[in-house]
């Protein structure tokens, strides 16, 4: 056959897979993978499309190992299995199967708990020995209320590698439970760092097996954020002592999360279903060729990722799989939030399905995502998880951009400044992000930067932020975005900054470093830029420690007082009022008697602006102060400035 008709055929045929695999027949069962007892280990995946299939078992995570070829049998509901007699524990297997006469590539299936050395084979084992001493007691702390969590985003690799961590298991899932470490100059570090800080909830960047990061040379300086997953159910390696063994890997990332919940914190796992780091090698296209995946009209397909591929959420199997994946992960490791990477990728109905479950699970969990895409979806608008529709979704919350870039500027432009670093007409935007996203009939939405009208259905639908993981740190952005501020008028704007995040409605959420003024020295997308750029540099923390004291106070006023944390958008509406201001400044005033804080009345000031402001007495009389120029200090005032860049808190009892 020659090359332009196998072409066609191939485009052809995967029309007609596309075509089929709605039809798919969907399995009821929960046990995909492997069942392990120490008398027999039962394998089953589901592959309906295959003509034939194999278990490959080996005695080696890498390497030709193998020991045993076996045929699967066919079943029901597209299901293949076995069940072999015997003791399997400590081997490694892959599943393979034949397609359209072919035999495709062998892989861990997508549900295998533990794998060896680059995620390329899974492996038998018992999960009970994976646990740490006291494990069937370990739980973590319980969240009242979604706006009561102050998040801190955090990749386990930055936060010890680093000299200045005094922290012996650099880079290690070891590192983060290590407790008594310091840098040089004697302050707190890692572990002991996140507790003194105040935050509620660790955000890890993924952890799962991701595929960028070759575990077999420890040597060579390898760095990436792992949002490319290889096996979703399973710890990464290069976090790990040992790659090779898969109990290693889960033993040493129960430990952390053991250490966290010892010291109050929990801990939230970012999660990647939206797309796989692999296409047509991944683990999901090797069994079911095409139909993990959306397709445009052409057969081709649909990459609203950005990534190559982007997963079909609404199909029953991979709706299935994101259910059963984030429940393993709470029951089995105790996770106590997720943070879903591209959350407008993944349709409405799957979400709120996963939510129900978690929440149901643990009524406490937090869950929160982005409202947005990298792209065009085939998948309409009204039935995705994007921002706009942040309402549709239940016990989920969706990050706001918009007092993100009304903060510091658009993260898509360098130079452009937001209301913290001087930009005029910034006010609306920061309105809009105070009151977390809520309708409020003081906020002009048709002068909000993004959004021209109120998305969330109650501020716990709000994730409220200035930075994280991805582009210029906030430092790193004003020195961008205002060249010509000094060293000091930059710091005054950074403060003023996480004053706004740490003030306002919803769910606070924080950057690793941002409390110490961190740097990523200008690079704007470090995902894979190694450890010189994306270490935490300990020392900051001694440069600019009355940053860092400031940002813990904050932290602790928020944890105060529920003024910060209203759970309504009633009593936002209620309680919440915004003075009229000239430019550049905005203030409100908070009903605190009315959802009982107490300070039974609030005022918060921001001047954004590069001139001083005068509070008027009217305004002030009867008041004491708890920040004055974003410093905390407690006096009674009768009239104040408000100087450049500043944050003024007032309470009354």
């Amino acid at each position: 056959m020659k090359r332009p008709l196998i072409i066609l055929f191939i485009f052809l045929l995967s029309m007609h897979s596309k075509a089929q695999n709605e039809n798919y027949p969907t399995y009821t069962g929960k046990d995909l993978g492997l069942t392990y007892t120490p008398t027999q280990s039962a394998f089953k995946i589901w592959a309906p499309t295959a003509s034939k299939a194999q278990l490959k078992l080996y005695s080696q995570p890498l390497g030709a190992a193998l020991t045993r070829i076996v045929d699967l049998e066919k079943s029901t509901q597209g299901i293949w299995a076995i069940t072999l007699q015997g003791n399997y524990e400590g081997s490694y297997y892959t599943f393979c199967i034949e397609h359209n006469g072919t035999w495709l590539n062998e892989v861990p299936d997508p549900y295998a708990k533990a794998v060896g050395t680059n995620g390329k084979r899974a492996m038998v084992l018992d999960l009970t020995k994976t646990n740490p001493a006291g494990w069937p007691k370990d739980k973590g702390p319980q969240l009242k209320k979604p706006t009561d969590a102050i998040i801190y985003e955090l990749h386990i690799r930055d936060a010890s590698i680093a000299a200045s961590s005094g922290i012996i298991n650099k880079g290690k899932y070891a590192g983060l439970t290590q407790t008594g470490t310091t840098n040089k100059e004697g302050l707190a570090t890692g572990l002991d760092h996140l507790t003194e800080l105040g935050v509620t909830h660790i955000h890890l960047l993924p952890f799962f097996d991701y595929n960028s990061v070759d575990e077999t040379d420890t040597v060579k300086p390898q760095y990436n954020w792992g949002y490319d997953p290889l096996n979703y159910n399973t710890p990464e390696g290069s976090y790990a002592s040992n790659a090779a063994d898969g109990a290693v890997r889960i033993k040493e990332l129960k430990q952390l999360v053991q250490a966290f919940h010892k010291k109050g914190l929990a801990v939230v796992m970012d999660v990647v279903y939206n797309h796989t780091g692999l296409t047509n090698e991944s683990n999901f296209n090797q069994l079911v060729p095409g139909y993990y995946y959306r397709h445009n009209k052409n057969g081709k397909l649909s990459d609203a990722t950005a990534c190559g591929n982007e997963t079909a959420s609404e199909k029953a199997m991979m709706r299935k799989f994101m259910l059963e994946s984030v429940l393993y992960w709470v029951k089995e490791y105790h996770i106590d939030g997720f943070r879903f990477d591209l959350m407008g990728v993944h349709d409405i109905e799957t979400m709120n399905q996963i939510s129900a479950a978690l929440h149901k699970l643990n009524p406490g969990i937090l869950i929160y995502g982005e409202g947005w895409t990298a792209g065009a979806s085939p998948l309409p608008d009204s039935v995705r998880a994007l921002k706009q529709n942040a309402a549709k979704l239940k016990g989920i919350a969706v990050f706001s951009d918009d007092i993100r870039d009304g903060i510091k500027g658009s993260v898509f432009e360098a130079a452009d400044k937001g209301f913290a670093s001087g930009k005029p007409g910034m006010e609306e935007s920061i309105k809009f992000g105070i009151v977390a996203a809520t309708q409020h009939p003081q906020v002009n939405y048709k002068k909000v930067n993004y959004s021209k009208k109120a998305y969330a259905a109650t501020p716990a639908n709000t994730i409220t932020y200035a930075e994280c993981h991805d582009n210029n740190t906030l430092w790193d952005k004003l020195a961008i975005s205002a060249p010509n501020a000094t060293v000091a008028e930059r710091t005054e704007m950074h403060k003023l900054a996480l004053s706004i995040v740490l003030t306002s409605q919803g769910i606070s959420f924080l950057h690793a470093g941002t409390e110490f003024l961190r740097s990523k020295k200008g690079i704007e997308n470090s995902y894979n830029a190694g450890d010189s750029i994306n270490a935490i540099d300990w020392h900051l923390k001694t440069t600019h420690k009355a940053v860092y004291n400031y940002v813990q106070q904050l932290i602790q006023l928020r944890k105060a007082h529920p003024a910060f944390r209203m759970t309504t958008t009633a009593q936002i509406k209620n309680n919440l009022r915004f003075f009229t201001t000239e430019a550049g400044l905005i203030g409100y005033q908070v009903n605190g008697n009315a959802v009982k804080d107490s300070w039974k009345k609030i005022q918060v000031w921001f001047n954004g602006s590069a001139g001083e402001k005068m509070l008027p007495a009217a305004h002030t009389k009867g008041f004491t102060t708890a920040i004055v120029n974003n410093q905390f200090t407690s006096t009674a005032v009768a009239g104040l400035v408000i100087k450049p860049y500043s944050c003024v808190l007032l309470y009354k009892n």
